[in-house]
């Protein structure tokens, strides 16, 4: 019988991820395009400045739904450390009234009507 970790799914394995020295430097994106059809998930990361009407694709992730959602049950947990170490997350204006960042763009036609 084989000691081999592929024979046994409960030990994890191990993986050598490389981090380039481009990659390190990091892509700043202040907006995030998420869009999807039935077999993946396409998330655009872009820039957008105040008084500027064009942005740039800077990053294109394309995820299976799968993994879309592992790596938002990820980002829920990372952010739940992070606040237990520094405090909430507060995020300033309504990003539904022309707030800045990351938010899903508002089709004039399904806006509230009071």
């Amino acid at each position: 019988m084989s000691s081999n970790n592929q024979d046994n799914p409960a030990v994890p394995q191990q993986i050598n991820i490389e981090l380039g020295e481009k990659e390190a430097e990091g892509t700043y994106s202040n907006l995030a395009i998420i869009s999807h059809s039935p077999a993946e998930f396409i998330i655009d990361f872009t820039r957008i400045f105040p008084g500027v009407p064009k942005a740039k694709v800077h990053s294109r992730i394309i995820m299976t739904p799968q993994h879309t959602k592992l790596f938002l049950n990820a980002m829920k947990e990372n952010i739940q450390r992070f606040e237990n170490q520094y405090g909430e997350i507060v995020i300033q204006g309504d990003a539904n009234n022309g707030g800045m960042g990351f938010q899903i763009p508002v089709n004039p036609k399904e806006e509230k009507i009071n």
